[in-house]
């Protein structure tokens, strides 16, 4: 959820489709969100009856720290790859992300 907000704001709907959710459930992670602090919800300025979910500043203090820990573990798994299985991982993943729907 922090990560799909990283990019800007969203409604609690294109939340929920970001993140492989129905907006119930969206809907009640963005109240444990905003009750944590790392959210907050604010008018639209495109639509007044709308709403966005934003990042608070320690919502994004805390997604750049669980990027920062999957990039580490990602680091790790990969050392014990030769550099020519690094080359060809890198390559068959290019292949999947080109045909992923």
């Amino acid at each position: 959820m922090l990560e799909a907000l990283a990019a800007g704001p969203l409604s609690v709907s294109a939340l929920g489709e970001a993140i492989g959710v129905d907006q119930p459930r969206a809907s009640r992670l963005v109240q444990q969100g905003v009750e944590r602090g790392w959210l907050r919800r604010e008018a639209d300025p495109d639509d007044a009856r709308r709403t966005r979910i934003v990042l608070t500043d320690e919502g994004r203090r805390l997604g750049r720290g669980v990027r920062g820990d999957r990039r580490e573990a990602l680091r790790r798994a990969m050392s014990a790859l030769t550099a020519e299985e690094q080359a060809e991982f890198a390559r068959l993943l290019a292949k999947v992300a080109e045909n992923w729907r």
